[in-house]
């Protein structure tokens, strides 16, 4: 006896023998799929009290994001284009201007992007990447990891020390305080959030730990004590996460920061870099023989700089998936645009539209990309004895006809917005793109409010006003290019 039976839809398994099941269908009993076959046989052999009809529906294992941003979600588009003040924005809203209602808020609203986008598992940096993280205290965190459970996906919250020297100034603006935070601190906050959080709410959500990608240009710039410093933090960190079994991340690596991260001993299969734009051979040659695993952001602006060497990547054997590199300052969560992104922007590379086809392209957001995070035995395809995460996209859509190579239709043309139906770990989250567990609306108001605010305090309201080379100009100003 099933508890679920998602019938009558082509089932894009992403199994073993990526089997494409034109009439099938997926069983689930608690949190586990139980049967995937033709409808006829599995109904038969699962009889469930609901039935969830997939009709002109292709049934896919929910997608994963490999690396995103929590925060960014409130400063989206902030300084209109200009590099400058979107970091300005960033440093200043993640260590001095940002309450536990900002997170919680930002939390929901991407949490409530990633389920109507059918994105059920993600990465997200608790801040701005390698350079400033929000753990000054736990609190920030937990108010975090309590949004993203209150809407119910999974979540893996990467967390850990800012860039060095330390310390650095924190403030509370609700609370009215004030500090200065050192490495010792923010590792004490890492412990306290893993402690809480890790493994929680069904294993939904999951903590991972992050330090600061070193490159050149940093290490040259620290004094003989602070280098020594920063090297024997991020050892620190590492140490840390293979103590308790955690995925090890790191942001913004690019030529020359892999082989420094190589050199400290950070690399191995537990390992996840993004960006990796502008790599070496040797580098790439390092990634394959440590089994470090790899996400390309090919939407974000690191990918404008410099190209990260996806194919070269897979054909050495390193396992490398997509991510958003979350919604802020120009992107979605949508994964369906990274996939195409991705694929056109190394086609365009090599001046050859051979290269990532589709069906590589899906498995980068799928079951490549649950490869990269360490959970592929649960996650990432649909298959008997895996969690139950699955979407259902409408293919019954003007641009998504007609019906027919439906694989192909569903990576080259469809987008977020036509993901019908999210259920994760055996629990309908979205249903007739509806979520089940909070109110969007309610959501939304939240975000806005909670960015008001923060507007206020920071005295950022000039960074929302359309800059000059908006209209009109082939190319914008040079501040754009900061």
């Amino acid at each position: 006896m099933a508890d679920i039976l998602v019938v009558n839809g082509v089932v894009v398994t992403v199994d073993p023998e990526r089997r494409v099941i034109e009439d099938g269908a997926v069983a689930i009993a608690g949190d586990r799929i139980v049967a995937v076959g033709p409808a006829a046989e599995v109904t038969a052999a699962h009889p469930a009290p609901r039935v969830i009809d997939a009709r002109g529906k292709a049934v896919l294992p929910g997608l994963v994001d490999g690396h995103a941003h929590a925060g960014h979600g409130l400063i989206k588009t902030m300084g209109g284009g200009r590099g400058a003040l979107w970091y300005e924005a960033c440093e200043t809203v993640y260590t001095v201007a940002s309450t536990e209602a900002f997170w919680r808020a930002e939390a929901e609203l991407a949490a409530l992007e990633r389920l109507t986008f059918g994105v059920t598992t993600g990465v997200s940096l608790l801040g701005g990447g390698d350079t400033i993280l929000r753990t000054d205290d736990p609190a920030y965190g937990d108010a975090h990891c309590a949004g993203v459970a209150a809407v119910g996906t999974r979540s893996v919250v990467a967390v850990g020390p800012t860039r060095p020297p330390h310390p650095r100034r924190y403030a509370d603006p609700e609370r009215g305080t004030e500090r200065l935070v050192g490495f010792d601190d923010q590792m004490a906050t890492c412990r306290a959030l893993i402690d809480r959080w890790h493994g929680s709410h069904g294993d939904r959500l999951r903590i991972a730990l992050i330090t600061p990608t070193l490159r050149d240009e940093h290490l040259r710039g620290l004094e003989a004590a602070d280098l020594a410093a920063a090297r024997d933090q991020a050892r620190a960190v590492r140490a840390l996460s293979r103590e308790r079994g955690l995925l090890f991340t790191q942001d913004g690596h690019s030529t020359g920061s892999v082989r420094i991260a190589h050199d400290l001993g950070l690399l191995g299969p537990d390992a996840l870099l993004s960006h990796a734009t502008g790599l070496t051979e040797e580098e790439i040659d390092l990634c394959a023989a440590t089994d470090t695993r790899i996400v390309s952001n090919p939407s974000a602006v690191a990918a404008i700089m410099a190209r990260c060497p996806v194919t070269e990547l897979l054909e050495k054997g390193v396992t490398v998936c997509f991510g958003s590199d979350a919604t802020a300052p120009d992107r979605s969560a949508d994964l369906f645009r990274h996939m195409q992104q991705g694929m056109h922007y190394h086609r365009t590379f090599h001046r050859d539209p051979s290269w990532l086809p589709p069906g590589k392209a899906l498995e980068m957001v799928t079951i490549d990309a649950a490869r990269a995070l360490g959970m592929e035995s649960e996650i990432g395809s649909l298959e008997p004895g895996k969690k139950a995460d699955l979407i259902l996209v409408d293919l019954r859509r003007p641009h998504l006809y007609p019906a027919n190579m439906p694989v192909f239709r569903v990576v080259y043309f469809a987008n977020g917005n036509d993901v019908h139906t999210v259920v994760v770990d055996g629990e309908v989250m979205l249903a007739d793109r509806r979520p089940t567990r909070v109110d969007a609306d309610a959501v939304l108001d939240a975000a806005q409010r909670e960015t008001e605010l923060m507007l206020d305090r920071t005295g950022f309201r000039s960074m929302l006003d359309t800059p000059d080379g908006f209209w009109r100009a082939v190319r914008a100003g040079a501040e754009f290019r900061d």
